[in-house]
């Protein structure tokens, strides 16, 4: 079973961004999965969202980790959230 941990600073950013742990775990093991720059690796997902978010209402959130491969699994080193 592989792990998927989370760098400290990405781990402090993200209530500013609107994701959850839980929601960045779930990403690395079940999301899209692409290659990014500086050799490392993407995951992408859709959720349904329906909530406000800065004031505005989206329908749904897409949650992007960008991760190293360690060799016990995943280090999630930064994470970016679209709302639309």
């Amino acid at each position: 079973m592989t792990q998927t941990r989370i760098h400290p600073h990405a781990y402090e950013r993200l209530a500013e961004r609107g994701a959850t742990e839980e929601e960045i775990v779930k990403t690395v093991e079940t999301g899209e999965k692409f290659a990014a720059r500086f050799g490392r690796t993407g995951f992408r997902r859709n959720l349904p969202f329906k909530k406000r978010w800065r004031g505005k209402r989206y329908k749904f959130k897409q949650i992007e980790a960008y991760a190293i491969a360690q060799p016990d699994g995943w280090l999630v080193i930064s994470v970016v959230t679209r709302y639309f």
